[in-house]
């Protein structure tokens, strides 16, 4: 629509006599500024906490190729391939997982344990919910490495399993991973809730 008007406004312009050249100019002059104002985002106003914030509160939209990462993981996870991930992980993991285990292992180790555990569910398949990436750009002086990241991708959605028996399971999730300089893979957080309350017995 921007478009359309700012092309608009040269026909009109240029369909005035020469007298009004100067105006011309003008106008267009204040058309373009208004055009790239209006399209260069505005930076983060500073949030004010009650409470000390331990990592950063000042974020900017990230690359897309972060959430594109973790969307193929999930892809990966679905498929039952997630060595195929391999080459999107640093040398050194930290998942921190829903159910309160953490490992901090090297790449390998990490995915082993990850795909066993994808292996005692015969089907998986994801909902994605919404998906973005994020950078900070706030310094922290966090002694924990895997707050030394700048780029994160985050993902809500939705998993449903199937276990061997045939029994069916769905949970939603939230993850947060984080990825290290050379943009590889080195932190999740991961977040899960029951997407029905348990049965009554």
């Amino acid at each position: 629509m921007k478009k359309i008007l700012f092309v608009a406004s040269i026909f009109f312009f240029a369909a005035c006599n020469s007298s009004n050249d100067k105006a011309k100019v003008d106008s267009m002059s204040a058309a373009s500024d208004s055009t790239a104002a209006a399209t260069t985002p505005a930076p983060m106003t500073a949030i004010n906490s009650p409470y000390p914030v331990l990592y950063s509160s000042k974020f900017e939209i990230g690359e897309p190729k972060y959430a594109e990462t973790i969307l193929a993981l999930w892809k990966d996870w679905d498929n039952g391939t997630l060595m195929n991930s391999k080459d999107r992980f640093a040398d050194t993991v930290n998942m921190h997982f829903s159910n309160g285990g953490v490992v901090h292992a090297s790449r390998d180790s990490a995915l082993t344990i990850a795909q066993a555990e994808r292996n005692k569910i015969a089907k998986s398949v994801s909902r994605v919910d919404a998906v973005m990436s994020a950078k900070s750009t706030m310094n922290n002086m966090s002694p924990r490495p895997e707050d030394q990241t700048q780029n994160w991708a985050l993902i809500w959605g939705m998993e449903t399993d199937t276990d061997k028996k045939g029994k069916v399971d769905s949970s939603y999730l939230q993850e947060t991973w984080g990825f290290d300089k050379n943009g590889k893979v080195s932190t999740l957080y991961q977040f899960r809730a029951a997407a029905a309350p348990p049965k009554k017995k």
